[in-house]
C-alpha cells in the first residue's frame, strides 16, 4: 500500500458506539517527505464495531495514527480520587470501571465546584480548544477514551506522549498519537462544517468544509503536509455532512506533521499521565 520512501498513516475518528450509521471512520494514506511534504489518501475504512476496530489495530504493518478520542485524564481529578497515576496502570483501571462509577466520580468533582469552573482540564485541552477529558455528554469524550484507549494499549501500540513503551522497549512500529481535528480546521474556518443531525447538513457548511479542503491541499491549514486526494475523494470530504471523513483525513495530517518533528512535535516537559494532543502548541 506504501510506496518507496513513503509511510503509512492513517487517521481515526473515533465512537464510543460504532454501527453502520456511525462507525468508526479510518483515513489511510501515504506521508512522502522531502521539501514539499505530501500526505496522499489511499482510501476511508468504516469500522462498524468495536470488534472491527481491535482487528483493525492487530494489523502488524508500521505506521504512525492521529486518533480523535482522549488518552489520559486531568492530573488533578486522579489524584484527587486516588486513581492510580502510572498512565499504563491508570488506562486499565479506567476502562475496567463501569461507567456509572466513573460518572459518579466526575459528578462529584461538578457538584463541588462553582459554575464555570466545574471540570478538571488537562494542560493540552485549553490550547486546544477541546471539550474536558472528562466530560460524559455532549460530546462524551469520558466514554470514548473508556471504549478505545484500553483496546489500544492491548494492542501493542506506542504511546510517545505517555512514554509508553518505556524507550528501551519501544519498537515505533504503530505508534499513536492524540489527534483533534477541529483544532485544525477552525485554524481556516471558525465557524460550524459538520453536523450528525441530517436535518443540519446546510449549504453554508458544504462551503466550510469545502473552505477547508482546499486550505489542506494547498498546505494553509496549519500543517507541513499537504493533502492530496482523488477527485471521488474529494468530493466525497465535501459531500458528507457529518464531517466524520475530513475529521479522519484531518487526523491522518496531524500525525503526518507530527511524524515530521523531532520527539513528534511534543512539549519537553508534558506530564504523560495526561499527554498531550498532536499539533497543539503549549499555552
Amino acid at each position: 500500500m506504501t510506496g518507496r520512501g513513503a509511510r503509512l498513516v492513517i487517521g481515526v475518528d473515533f465512537t464510543s458506539a460504532p454501527c453502520p450509521r456511525k462507525p468508526i471512520t479510518v483515513a489511510v494514506g501515504r506521508l512522502s517527505a522531502g521539501n514539499r511534504p505530501v500526505y496522499r489518501l489511499d482510501e476511508v475504512l468504516a469500522l462498524e464495531s468495536l470488534s472491527a476496530f481491535e482487528a483493525f489495530l492487530r494489523d502488524d504493518r508500521p505506521w504512525i495514527g492521529g486518533f480523535d478520542l482522549p488518552f489520559g485524564q486531568p492530573r488533578p481529578l486522579v489524584e484527587h480520587e486516588g486513581w492510580p497515576a502510572d498512565w499504563r496502570r491508570f488506562v486499565r483501571f479506567y476502562c475496567a470501571r463501569p461507567r456509572e462509577t466513573l460518572r459518579d466520580a466526575f459528578r462529584r468533582w461538578c457538584d463541588a465546584r462553582p459554575a464555570g469552573g466545574k471540570f478538571a482540564w488537562r494542560k493540552t485541552d485549553k490550547p486546544a480548544g477541546s471539550s474536558p477529558a472528562m466530560r460524559w455528554a455532549n460530546p462524551p469524550v469520558a466514554w470514548m477514551m473508556h471504549a478505545g484507549i484500553g483496546r489500544m494499549l492491548e494492542a501493542g501500540l506506542t504511546f510517545p506522549a505517555h512514554r509508553h513503551p518505556p524507550r528501551s522497549r519501544a519498537t515505533g512500529g504503530r505508534v499513536a498519537l492524540e489527534a483533534y481535528p477541529a483544532f485544525t480546521a477552525r485554524q481556516v474556518c471558525p465557524d460550524s462544517y459538520k453536523s450528525d443531525i441530517p436535518a443540519r447538513h446546510t449549504a453554508g457548511r458544504r462551503r466550510n468544509r469545502d473552505r477547508i479542503v482546499r486550505a489542506l491541499e494547498q498546505g494553509a491549514a496549519g500543517l507541513s503536509p499537504r493533502l492530496v486526494a482523488s477527485t471521488p475523494w474529494r468530493r466525497r470530504l465535501v459531500a458528507d455532512g457529518s464531517g466524520d471523513l475530513l475529521d479522519a483525513v484531518i487526523c491522518a495530517l496531524q500525525a503526518a506533521h507530527a511524524a515530521l518533528l523531532p520527539r513528534y512535535g511534543l512539549p519537553r516537559g508534558l506530564d504523560p499521565l495526561e499527554g498531550w494532543i498532536a499539533t497543539v502548541p503549549v499555552g
